[in-house]
């Protein structure tokens, strides 16, 4: 039995805002970094690249973020089409290519283009050749709701579309970065400030909806729809999956914590799965002698994304860091147990509970 929890200002909707700026210091901006000096003329070319028609259709939602942070936003698009007056055929996700072997599925009914955000940040032809695209697509509405994101990226994808109806978030913004996110914010016509570090994403993602949408919508944990194959692990006893690695070596469990519980889950009979991406592969003075154990599986760095689906579909259980495998075994309903602490404890203490439990 769960409970709900206590109402706050969590959920409440998020403010709209204004930012305005002059026209002169749109024109020669202070306080930028050189790489958006050297961006610009590209920039400025593809947003002014001409267009077949003048007609203006659909709504473009830019989505620079790892597979995780997909997952948890997934949700709430499905709210779009009715808060904009859409169909949802016409919204086209713009993502990353690290996610785009799954996208078929995830977004069945969308339309989605993915490309290597890595190379749009660095590489001026790139940058240019995808920005274009942005701009062909012809959106009538351009969409972006996250709180952490690049200015360089998803923000300049946004400006280039050249939308007549742009509607942005608040971003997460340093001194570094304050003046790029000013330029592009004072050109929008939406800013939905969805509340201070630290709110759950899923949170966040309720609160802007809910301010587009006139309405409350309620915070709900991520669930996808997965037509699961048959597992690479192999037929066999249950087996439990350990997701290793974080992209932040703060959110990482101790690897001698891991092996410990490890050998605790083989002598009760299950069998044990490693998954993590390349680079991650786990200490073999730690994991050396469980190598060698019967139902000890190694696949850090080993599966392709949609296999991962796989294996955590087919879990009994997934123990995980703060990090992307976490939120696809819960989105995909695999009893799963997520371990925080540091600067994540205070974030992830603001989870939509619905059938989940903190401890």
């Amino acid at each position: 039995m769960t409970s709900a929890p206590p109402p706050s200002a969590d959920d409440r909707p998020g403010d709209r805002i204004e930012l305005r700026a002059t026209r002169f210091w749109r024109l020669m901006p202070i306080g930028m970094r050189r790489r958006w000096w050297l961006f610009r003329a590209f920039d400025l070319l593809a947003r002014h690249w001409p267009l077949a028609s003048r007609r203006r259709y659909g709504v473009l939602v830019v989505r620079m973020d790892g597979i995780g942070d997909m997952i948890l936003f997934r949700g709430s698009l499905d709210h779009y089409a009715a808060t904009l007056g859409v169909e949802q055929d016409d919204i086209t996700v713009l993502g990353c290519d690290s996610w785009a072997p799954i996208a078929g599925q995830v977004f069945a009914g969308y339309r989605v283009i993915p490309i290597n955000e890595r190379r749009y940040a660095k590489r001026l032809f790139y940058r240019l050749k995808v920005s274009i695209m942005v701009r062909r697509q012809a959106p009538a509405i351009a969409v972006c709701d996250q709180y952490f994101r690049r200015a360089m990226m998803a923000d300049s994808l946004m400006w280039v579309s050249g939308a007549p109806r742009m509607v942005m978030s608040v971003p997460y913004v340093s001194e570094r970065t304050r003046a790029e996110y000013t330029w592009y914010l004072s050109q929008v016509e939406t800013i939905i400030d969805t509340g201070p570090y630290p709110v759950h994403e899923i949170v966040r993602h309720a609160k802007f909806v809910s301010t587009l949408a006139g309405r409350d919508i309620v915070p709900a944990p991520p669930r996808i729809d997965w037509s699961q194959r048959p597992s690479p692990v192999g037929t066999g006893n249950p087996y439990v999956v350990l997701s290793l690695g974080s992209s932040e070596y703060g959110r990482r469990w101790p690897l001698a914590q891991y092996g410990a519980l490890a050998d605790r889950l083989l002598a009760a009979g299950c069998r044990v799965v490693f998954v993590g991406a390349p680079g991650e592969e786990p200490d073999p003075a730690v994991f050396g002698p469980l190598r060698e154990r019967p139902g000890m599986i190694d696949l850090v760095g080993r599966t392709s994304v949609p296999e991962l689906m796989d294996v955590v579909k087919g879990a009994t259980g997934v123990v995980s860091n703060d990090t992307g495998p976490a939120h696809l075994a819960i989105a995909l309903g695999t009893p799963t147990v997520v371990i925080v602490g540091g600067v994540t404890s205070a974030v992830s203490s603001r989870t939509p509970r619905g059938s989940h439990r903190q401890l």
